[in-house]
């Protein structure tokens, strides 16, 4: 096996950090939703470290963690490319990094529907024997404005029961595993990690000790968020930290996993699942809130206070505006 050796690769320089702030900032989640925080963060921080669910086992990633025996890299690809730097270098190894293959009409392909980002992270794995040099070096290569790590060392699956609709309109609670599956279930309950006492990264555990602020969120709630709190020792330094924590609201309570919750109901999930976990601010956009005064009471059970900030684009979508959102944060740390 091929070994990469000496400095890591020189880079453009990157352009001049627009927020300038040396506070020590931790993200946590997976998906679309960190790389929503992301965007906004390295607006805001020069020491940045995005901490991702390793329980994707869809698409790509759970082609390459089935075939391979990896972490599935899909989520950290995400996570990469939203830290990209500001230049040309950086947007063109964003795009690289997030093309997919697929075959022409009529033709077939092995690597169908592969992201080059998820295939370069695994070579690079496979090259060093190390998860987290290999984050570093595609992170070298893209310019990232902070570090990506693992949640964990070893995959991840979820288990979870959800409430499957029959078609006489009755419906039962049955066991779910995996993410892909559990992302669609509807009403989900019940949520574990397999293995239970997996190893979190020590890198990880390391980087939320020495945290001024952690953010928690957004993200599919079950999926994304959840689960960070569900691995006994990323769950121990969360709460442990003496770093502040904010967690931060979807913009749509209402998502395929979340199915009839209210923005109360999401904080009521984490209250439930580690009741040990306070919160220092619960950031959310008005027009997600809901009945305001039942989400203050979830919120101050936390042990939180609750920003009201509009974080979402003009179009009313349930797109996070990267500049908006970079200001709540900045107000937030300051």
């Amino acid at each position: 096996m091929g070994v990469l050796t000496g400095p890591l690769p020189l880079i453009p320089a990157s352009t001049p950090h627009a927020g300038g702030e040396d506070l020590r900032v931790v993200a946590l989640g997976g998906g679309h939703g960190l790389s929503a925080s992301l965007a906004a963060l390295r607006l805001v921080t020069k020491e940045l470290t995005a901490i991702v669910t390793v329980a994707d086992d869809g698409g790509s990633s759970g082609r390459l963690r089935g075939e391979l025996g990896v972490l599935p890299p899909g989520d950290l690809r995400m996570a990469l490319s939203a830290l990209c730097d500001d230049t040309d270098w950086g947007r063109t190894w964003r795009d690289v990094m997030q093309h997919r293959f697929h075959a022409k009409p009529g033709k077939s392909t092995t690597l169908e529907n592969h992201a080059l980002g998820n295939l370069l992270i695994v070579t690079l794995w496979e090259l060093l024997g190390d998860t987290v040099a290999g984050l570093r070096w595609a992170g070298a290569l893209l310019g990232a404005r902070g570090q990506v790590l693992p949640m964990s060392s070893v995959p991840l699956t979820i288990r979870g029961r959800g409430r499957i609709q029959a078609e006489d309109g009755s419906s039962t609670l049955q066991v779910i595993t995996g993410q892909a599956a559990l992302a669609t279930a509807g009403v989900v309950e019940d949520v574990t990690l397999i293995p239970e006492n997996a190893p979190a990264c020590t890198e990880a555990l390391d980087a939320i000790e020495l945290a001024d602020w952690v953010v928690l969120g957004p993200g599919s709630w079950y999926t994304s968020v959840l689960p960070h709190l569900l691995l006994p020792e990323l769950r121990q330094a969360l709460c442990t930290t003496a770093a502040k924590r904010c967690l931060a609201m979807n913009l749509d309570v209402n998502d395929k996993e979340a199915e009839g919750m209210s923005a109360a109901d999401h904080l009521r999930v984490i209250a439930r699942y580690a009741p040990e976990f306070g919160v220092d601010v619960v950031l959310a956009d008005p027009t997600s809130v809901g009945d305001l005064e039942e989400f203050s009471q979830a919120a101050a059970a936390l042990g939180a206070e609750v920003v009201l900030s509009r974080v979402r684009v003009n179009n009313r979508q349930a797109v996070h505006d990267p500049l908006r959102l970079a200001a709540a944060f900045h107000d937030i740390f300051a």
